[in-house]
C-alpha cells in the first residue's frame, strides 16, 4: 500500500534518525516530540542527541522540505511510535509513554492507517495494550486500521547504517498488517524483511538482549572468580575464545544502556515463576558497580575524603547515551562511601550526578586525584599517556574496569594499576 505522509511520535535516539530517514527518500514525515525543548532544538538547526552523521541526516531532511516537527500529532497515512519505554525502581516497564503516544493519535485515526510500535515492549504489549486504544476511535484493528510491532535493532555509534542495512522484523496483528508495514519499510531498508506475528516480533527484541545479558552475566562472574584465583580474565577469555564454539563477551563494570540492562526484565515481569536463569543474570550484572567500589575501596581503604577521578559516565564507548549506565552507579557509590569525585564525560561535559563535580577537561579531572578509576573506554581514554597522568595525580593508584590499559606502561610511569578481572596487581 502507498505511503505519502507519516507521523513519528517520539525523537529520541530512533526516533529522529527514522524520521529523518523516511524524509530523505521522498516521504512527508510529521516529528512529534512532547519536550517542548527537544522540537525547539531542531527547529533552530540543532540536535540534541550525538550520533556520528545524525547532524547531517537531520538538516538533509529539514532541507528537503519533507520533515516538520512539532509537539502534537496530525493526520497521516501512518503513525510510527518510538517512545521511551523505561524500566521502573520496581522493575517493571514504564509504559505511559507508549499509552500517550496512542491516546494521542486516536482523534486522528482513518479507515487504511497504519500504526507501528518500535518501542521496546513486554510482550503482548501491542495486542493489548495499543490496540484496545486505537480503538477507541471507533475503527477496527485488523479490519480498518493496520497494527504492527517492529522493533529497533541498531547499536548506537551505527544508528544510520544500521537503521537501513539490518534485518527488519514486523510483526502485524493480522498478516495484512504485517504486510502494511513492510511496504512502509520497503521505502528504505536494505535488509531482510521478515514478517510475524506482533507478539513474536516482540519476543524476538526481548531475546536478542536478554541472550547478551545472561551472556555477559557469565563473563562478570569468571572476572570475579579470576581475581580470587590470582587470574587475568582478560587472557583466560582469549584464549577459551580460540575454541571453535566458545564466544565469551567481555566483563566490566556492569551493563547499561536502554536494550540490555533493561529488555529483560520486561520476560521476567511477564513470567516472574518462569524465569529464574534471566532474573539471576540481571542481579549479576546490577551487582558489578557494587564490586567495583569494593574492589578500589580494598586498595584505598576507607574512600571517605579520597579524591577519585572517574573517567566516563556513557554506558558505552564514544556516545552520549546515559541511559541506565552502570558508570552513574559506581559514581553513586563511591559519594555514597564519602569520596569526592569528579567526573569527565567528554560526550556529556556538564552531566552531574550528585555531589560529584563534572570536569570540563580531562587535566582537570585527574588534578591532584589519589586514584584513577577508568568506566568507560572511551577513545580518548585509551590514548592516554601514563606518564602525563601521574604529572596531573597526586595518588598512584589508577583502575582499568574495562581491560584496556597495558599494565607495563603504567608500572614504568611509577603508578599501581589494578583490572576488574585481574587478581594480578601490577606497580
Amino acid at each position: 500500500m502507498p505511503f505519502r505522509k507519516i507521523c513519528v511520535l517520539g525523537l529520541g535516539y530512533i526516533g529522529l534518525p527514522t524520521a529523518s530517514t523516511f524524509a530523505t527518500h521522498g516521504l512527508d514525515v510529521i516529528g512529534v516530540d512532547v519536550n517542548r525543548h527537544v522540537v525547539d532544538v531542531l527547529r533552530n538547526g540543532g540536535v540534541h542527541i550525538h550520533e556520528p552523521g545524525l547532524r547531517t541526516l537531520v538538516q538533509a531532511a529539514f532541507h528537503s522540505g519533507k520533515l516538520t516537527v512539532r509537539e502534537t500529532p496530525v493526520a497521516a497515512d501512518a503513525f510510527i511510535i518510538a517512545v521511551p519505554t523505561p524500566i521502573r525502581e520496581d522493575k517493571r516497564a514504564d509504559m505511559k509513554a507508549v499509552t500517550s503516544a496512542a491516546e494521542s493519535i486516536v482523534p486522528f485515526l482513518r479507515k487504511g492507517n497504519l500504526v507501528v510500535l518500535e518501542s521496546t515492549s513486554p510482550p503482548l504489549t501491542t495486542q493489548q495494550l495499543v490496540a484496545p486504544i486505537l480503538e477507541r476511535s471507533g475503527l477496527k484493528v485488523g479490519d480498518d486500521v493496520h497494527l504492527a510491532y517492529s522493533p529497533e535493532r541498531v547499536l548506537p555509534g551505527k544508528i544510520l547504517s544500521e537503521i537501513i542495512e539490518n534485518a527488519r522484523v514486523i510483526g502485524g496483528v493480522t498478516p495484512e498488517s504485517a504486510e502494511a508495514g513492510r511496504d512502509l519499510y520497503n521505502v528504505f531498508v536494505r535488509g531482510d524483511i521478515i514478517l510475524t506475528d506482533s507478539t513474536s516480533a516482540e519476543m524476538v527484541k526481548l531475546m536478542e538482549n536478554t541472550f547478551r545479558d545472561v551472556n555477559i552475566a557469565i563473563a562478570n562472574e569468571f572476572a570475579n572468580l579470576a581475581e580470587m584465583f590470582g587470574v587475568n580474565v582478560w587472557e583466560a577469555i582469549t584464549t577459551a575464545n580460540l575454541h571453535p564454539r566458545v564466544t565469551i563477551l567481555r566483563p566490566g563494570p556492569g551493563v547499561g544502556g536502554h536494550c540490555i540492562s533493561v529488555d529483560p526484565w520486561f520476560l521476567v515481569e511477564a513470567a516472574p515463576d518462569d524465569t529464574p536463569l534471566i532474573r539471576q543474570a540481571r542481579r549479576v550484572n546490577d551487582g558489578q558497580p557494587a564490586r567495583v567500589v569494593a574492589r578500589l575501596e580494598a586498595q584505598t581503604g576507607d574512600l571517605a575524603g579520597k579524591r577519585i577521578a572517574a573517567l566516563g559516565l556513557a554506558y558505552k564507548p564514544d556516545v552520549d547515551d546515559l541511559r541506565e549506565s552502570p558508570a552513574i552507579h559506581v559514581v553513586s557509590e563511591l559519594l555514597q562511601r564519602g569520596a569526592k569525585v569528579r567526573t569527565y564525560e567528554p560526550f556529556a561535559l556538564e552531566t552531574k550526578i550528585g555531589a560529584a563535580v563534572p570536569a570540563p577537561t580531562l587535566e582537570e579531572a585527574m588534578q591532584d586525584a589519589d586514584a584513577l578509576l577508568l568506566l568507560v573506554n572511551h577513545t580518548p581514554f585509551l590514548e592516554l599517556d601514563p606518564a602525563v597522568v601521574a604529572r596531573y595525580m597526586q595518588g598512584e593508584l589508577v583502575m582499568d574496569t574495562r581491560g584496556v590499559w597495558e599494565p607495563d606502561a603504567w608500572m614504568a610511569a611509577g603508578l599501581t594499576l589494578i583490572r576488574l578481572g585481574d587478581g594480578r596487581q601490577y606497580a
